[in-house]
């Protein structure tokens, strides 16, 4: 089933809700209201919004200070600039300072895929990941998106949230979706192999895990929305039950979901695995599902990795 409502909006929207209530809450942009879907929350709320044009290293300057001193602040704005534009004051003013700021990048991945390199944000994962004290998640449809928004009001550590820009389909419905920070989710349950996904990979690795079942094949199937702090209880388990495990990540394949599994994995039990991403190159430009399409990060070529994976044949 797909939705017209991107991730994005479900966060504006559920956001709006809260801060009605909470004067607390604070949305910092810089020039991306009509990115982020924000145009309604400075409308209704103009005492809580603050704009400060095509600015993003002040915008997690300002957001530092006004976390520090006492406000509940979510810095919003395109994936791609907050994870490498202002990368020294994520860094020093949110990681370094412990500010607690929730940075929210959305458009993430290959959503700006027509635009090419300077704005697909396919490093962001590697490089918070990387910083001390960071929380790093990527929402998978807009029913997560909905539960994640509500916790990170609540959770007082800095976060860095990569979304998508247009719709996506749902994994999850209200009565089953389900979110904690640090907890994956396990989607399919399987004995044969593991194929763990993050964001809107986590749809393919889903539809890919109902393929190989008609094929006799019976793939456990993980949600990993929290890339920083990494579930290591389900990722020794998939090794102890399952004998191999695929990754699948809108990201490139260094550093990012693959590369956190792997580096579990071969310091608890080695088992083969396969990580697909993005490759170490910079991408042809094109629509986000033309890029997934073309770079196999679809079901049908997760469903053939795996059968090669299982089989020990080269992709």
């Amino acid at each position: 089933m797909s939705n017209t409502i991107p991730c994005r909006k479900a966060f504006t929207d559920t956001l709006i809700a809260e801060a009605e209530n909470d004067k607390n809450i604070i949305v910092v942009t810089t020039d991306a209201r009509g990115s982020v879907t924000l145009g309604e929350f400075a409308r209704r709320l103009p005492e809580q919004f603050v704009e400060l044009g095509i600015a993003e290293q002040n915008g997690i300057g300002v957001s530092a200070g006004l976390a520090l001193s006492g406000k509940n602040v979510f810095v919003c704005g395109p994936a791609c600039f907050y994870s490498a534009r202002s990368l020294e004051q994520v860094k020093t003013d949110v990681a370094y300072s412990n500010a607690p700021v929730k940075i929210i990048g959305v458009s993430g991945g290959v959503s700006y895929g027509s635009l090419g390199a300077t704005h697909q944000s396919l490093h962001d994962i590697a490089v918070m990941r990387a910083l001390p004290g960071l929380t790093v998640i990527l929402p998978c449809d807009i029913h997560q998106t909905r539960l994640m928004t509500k916790e990170l009001i609540k959770y007082r550590y800095p976060v860095y949230v990569r979304m998508g820009r247009g719709a996506v389909p749902d994994v999850y419905d209200e009565t089953n979706a389900s979110f904690t920070i640090g907890k994956a989710n396990t989607l399919l349950v399987g004995e044969d192999l593991t194929i763990i996904g993050c964001g809107e990979t986590v749809y393919h690795c889903l539809e890919a895990g109902k393929k190989l079942k008609e094929k006799g094949i019976s793939a456990r199937i993980i949600d990993m929305h929290t890339l920083k702090p990494l579930d290591l209880e389900v990722i020794k388990k998939a090794v102890e039950e399952t004998s191999a495990i695929i990754t699948v990540e809108e990201h490139s394949i260094n550093g990012g979901l693959g590369a956190a599994v792997a580096s579990e994995v071969v310091q608890y039990r080695p088992i083969p695995m396969k990580i697909i991403g993005f490759p170490d190159e910079f991408l042809m430009h094109g629509k986000s599902a033309e890029l997934f399409e073309h770079y196999g990060l679809t079901s049908t070529n997760i469903v053939k990795e795996a059968y090669n994976l299982l089989h020990n044949k080269d992709s």
